[in-house]
């Protein structure tokens, strides 16, 4: 078996929505860590994917982290709070509890634990400063939380102010591009120890990249956000983890 068993647990932010491949699939900075791991390593990686977009906090811990742990991973990543910031009563202590209780899992079975921040979209969405201000205060709390703990890896994309310009996000402005994702990768293969390829940090831009303004964006990405709101669902009920079978071994590539 692989030295390395890396699995990835979290919402549509680790997921990859927003880095969409042109049959449609999702890639990500999950899945790009994954082959820089292997790639920087000069070894093969097993790796697995449990996120699933639209998930708050609490379910993504209940439902995806003891699956991911009896994969008997060697290093997992969480993020999560996301989707809670968007929600009218965000809870900051308890998403920093529910943090707390991957950290605490993740050390009852001896896994590595990744922890990351998500990027700030708050420049382009409606409400962006109410929005920052909740993502603000939650990564200042999970900061100071995991201060105590340097063993924990953590990979911090809130205060990266250049990964916050319009250039590194999609058409809907809430999810990274392929740009976006790139830079939140290097980000986590140089937090493990290895070297990403440096260009990851800032890709050329992507001409086909539109920007969707006034009514149109409204109407294509923020009505049905509402929608969903206001029915009780979520853009990610009824879909299972693109790895739903488990490991998937990674090869080097260089």
């Amino acid at each position: 078996m692989a030295s390395v068993r890396y699995v990835a647990i979290g919402d549509s932010f680790t997921e990859g929505v927003g880095d969409e491949m042109p049959d449609g699939t999702v890639r990500g900075w999950a899945d790009l860590a994954a082959q820089g791991w292997a790639d920087a390593s000069g070894e093969p990686i097993l790796y697995a994917n449990l996120a699933i977009r639209g998930k708050l906090i609490r379910p993504i811990v209940e439902q995806q982290l003891e699956p991911a742990l009896a994969l008997k991973p060697t290093h997992l990543s969480f993020n999560g709070g996301g989707n809670d910031m968007l929600r009218p009563r965000a809870d900051i202590d308890r998403i920093v509890a529910d943090f707390d209780r991957v950290v605490r899992r993740c050390d009852e079975e001896g896994v590595q634990l990744i922890v990351l921040s998500g990027a700030d979209p708050s420049a382009g969405l409606p409400l962006g400063r109410v929005v920052r201000a909740r993502g603000d205060r939650l990564s200042r709390a999970v900061e100071e939380c995991l201060a105590r703990r340097p063993d924990v890896i953590t990979a911090y994309n809130w205060f990266d102010r250049e990964l916050a310009g319009a250039e590194f996000w999609s058409v809907d402005r809430l999810h990274m591009n392929a740009r976006g994702h790139h830079r939140v990768a290097a980000r986590v293969v140089e937090s493990i120890g290895q070297t990403a390829p440096p260009e990851w940090w800032h890709l050329p831009a992507i001409p086909e990249v539109l920007t969707l303004k006034g009514s149109v964006y409204y109407r294509e990405h923020v009505a049905p956000w509402v929608r969903r709101r206001l029915a009780g669902t979520s853009s990610g009920d009824g879909r299972a983890p693109k790895f739903d079978g488990g490991w998937v071994q990674v090869e080097p590539q260089t």
